[in-house]
């Protein structure tokens, strides 16, 4: 993306300093282990509790996991889209994700945003791979979105009326919908626009979930407003209730400061109020976040003042200061997912600028006088009406042709459109949002192949669907049956998938495809109970193939969870020395030590010291081993994780 610039939008490059995503871990995801942290208690109204049980899904198959990331970071220049008027001046990185990365308030010298230039890749998002800061875009489940770290696909459009847009979009694999973010800074605009629209061209309902997230920075004197008196709060460790955030636990929790711990706070906006949240500094400045009313859910999310959430930030944002997070979703609580009907879409129009209030007014101790004050400086920010207004036109908009492509996304969109064709199912209008043949790769390429009639045997990306499987029960390569096996054990069909795993390991497979079966048929096993003879295979994976350190990672690491800490210590004496995972298999080596009666060898190891770069949110696992294996002795701070 070479230096250009059109009006008042910029297609340049900024220097960061972060870690390469790496190799994607080559193992599908296909266990029932999503993590859902939230349990609705008492006081919870019954229609919020059916959306909540509502759309789960037990992983996030087809997607394969991005933990091939270290901590060892180095300059490098990204690609960026640059909006800017007399007022503002908004980076965009396509590459990650689409994610607004500053939003600079020239009046006051302020980034609204949290942002700095070394973001460190953690293991946060829903496909482990994420970075704090800027504002995202979320879809799919509970959790920060399978495309946090992907390259989007990215154009510029020239509207009729004389816009000048930068639109974003992709294909979501976990649901099969569309995306597309359209963002836009009018001429002496104080506000930065986004149309958001979602496309569901499946003939069934399927569970939608949005949410756009501001990393905002946090002060002492930082407040956050929304008009609202109740919410729906969680802290992590207990259920989602109804709360007070102004007089949460004998605490303000609008206050960023005031929070001891990690905690959520769903606002509870009367549906006749307008949707808005907004952050306010010593000065009164701060992002508000407004949005169409299709946009119903405001939150506010604090790591807290324990030393797990201040670990948490340093570890996320080295030397950048705290943050906070407000965002905005589709549901009123993030444990929500809503009923998408079969070819339906939605739109709405979020905004973002500097909510200058008055700090007498914002930080008052009179709550309804600080929620009166900031809705008025928004309506005079954003009149109410007019963003409504806005909606028509971006809804027409979101199909203008865009010219000229700037990035390409991946190339699943390709492979889809062709799968509903060769089947005469429908499929979305491209007109606005094109999916290139030259966004295709390796991934995909043998899928198209199969769509075509060609012989398939094996691909390094995966699918799902009946009619994926209908295709791959015609084949009868290795390669063929084992991505059957894969799909029906991503559906948790368990006796299905062992008898197709079964069946590979009867061919003269490939070492690489014969490890994956048994792989495959060690999870299905140990998801039956059948302890002693799931390890056996998880073993008999490593031993096809030595090579493949994330199949040796999860052996290690299931056969402690499932009673075998001895068959773990032998397996980790063939771990690599050096690389991205040897962290996580130095610890995975002390905890076997430790389960095996040689607590010594394993606080040897801790003091050590161990840095795991894919360490899991709220994970205590480094400060459990420690009070372990050094009893009375203090958790170093390196190894305090806890988010309460």
């Amino acid at each position: 993306m070479a230096t250009t610039t059109n009006s008042n939008l910029t297609v340049t490059t900024i220097s960061l300093t972060m870690a390469e995503l790496g190799p994607l871990n080559p193992l599908p995801v296909i266990a029932a282990e999503l993590d859902q942290p939230y349990t609705v208690g008492e006081g919870v109204s019954e229609e919020l509790q059916a959306s909540a049980r509502y759309g789960v899904v037990p992983n996030i198959y087809p997607y394969l996991m991005q933990d091939g990331y270290s901590r060892e970071a180095a300059p490098r220049e990204v690609p960026a889209v640059v909006l800017e008027n007399s007022k503002l001046k908004v980076t965009v990185l396509p590459s990650l994700g689409g994610r607004i990365w500053e939003l600079f308030d020239k009046a006051t010298g302020k980034q609204l945003l949290h942002t700095h230039d070394a973001p460190q890749v953690a293991n946060i998002a829903l496909r482990k791979a994420w970075f704090a800061g800027g504002l995202e875009w979320n879809i799919g489940t509970r959790g920060h979105s399978p495309t946090s770290c992907d390259p989007l696909h990215t154009a510029i459009v020239h509207t009729p009326d004389g816009k000048h847009i930068l639109r974003m979009w992709e294909f979501e694999r976990l649901r099969e919908v569309v995306f597309q973010v359209d963002l836009w800074l009018p001429e002496d605009s104080a506000v930065l626009f986004a149309a958001v629209r979602l496309r569901n061209p499946n003939g069934h309902d399927v569970p939608m979930y949005w949410w756009s997230n501001a990393a905002i920075p946090e002060t002492d004197r930082t407040r956050v407003i929304a008009p609202a008196d109740e919410a729906y709060g969680s802290d992590y460790t207990t259920d989602i209730t109804r709360v007070r955030p102004t007089s949460h636990e004998g605490y303000d929790g609008t206050w960023l400061v005031n929070s001891p711990h990690a905690a959520d706070f769903f606002f509870d906006i009367d549906p006749s109020e307008r949707r808005w949240v907004v952050a306010a500094d010593d000065d009164g400045d701060g992002l508000a976040m407004l949005s169409t009313g299709l946009l119903r859910g405001k939150k506010l999310f604090v790591w807290g003042q324990g030393p797990g959430g201040k670990r948490w930030q340093e570890w996320l944002s080295p030397g950048a200061g705290p943050y906070a997070e407000i965002q905005a979703g589709l549901a009123q609580t993030q444990f929500e997912h809503l009923v998408m009907p079969a070819g339906e879409q939605w739109a709405w129009v979020e905004a973002y600028g500097n909510g200058h209030l008055d700090p007498d007014t914002s930080h008052g101790t009179d709550w309804d006088s600080a929620v009166a004050h900031a809705g008025e400086r928004l309506e005079q920010l954003l009149p109410h009406e007019e963003l409504e207004a806005m909606l028509p036109t971006a809804i027409a908009d979101a199909d203008v042709p865009p010219s000229p492509m700037l990035l390409h996304g991946n190339g699943w969109g390709v492979v889809e459109r062709a799968r509903r064709l060769r089947t005469g199912r429908a499929w979305i209008d491209e007109g606005g949002t094109p999916f290139v043949d030259e966004s295709v790769t390796a991934e995909q390429e043998p899928w198209l192949g199969l769509l075509q009639g060609k012989a398939f045997d094996g691909a390094p990306g995966f699918v799902g669907g009946a009619d994926w499987e209908e295709l791959l029960a015609r084949q009868d390569s290795p390669g063929a049956k084992l991505h059957l096996a894969t799909m029906r054990h991503a559906r948790q069909d368990l006796e299905g998938a062992k008898l197709a795993y079964s069946e590979v390991l009867a061919t003269d497979a490939r070492p690489g495809t014969k490890a994956l079966a048994h792989r495959g048929l060690g999870l299905a096993l140990l998801a039956g109970g059948q302890d002693a003879a799931g390890r056996a295979e998880l073993r008999k994976g490593v031993d096809s193939d030595p090579s493949n350190a994330a199949l040796l990672t999860e052996a290690i690491t299931l056969s402690i969870r499932h009673g075998d800490p001895a068959m773990a210590l032998e397996l980790s004496a063939s771990a690599p020395k050096e690389g991205t995972g040897v962290g996580r298999l130095r610890f995975l080596r002390a905890l076997a030590l430790a389960r095996t009666g040689h607590s010594g060898e394993a606080a040897a190891i801790l003091r050590e010291g161990i840095e795991i770069p894919d360490l899991r949110e709220g994970e205590d696992a480094l400060a459990a081993l420690w009070q372990e294996v050094c009893p009375g002795e203090t958790v170093p701070a390196a190894y305090q994780f806890g988010m309460h």
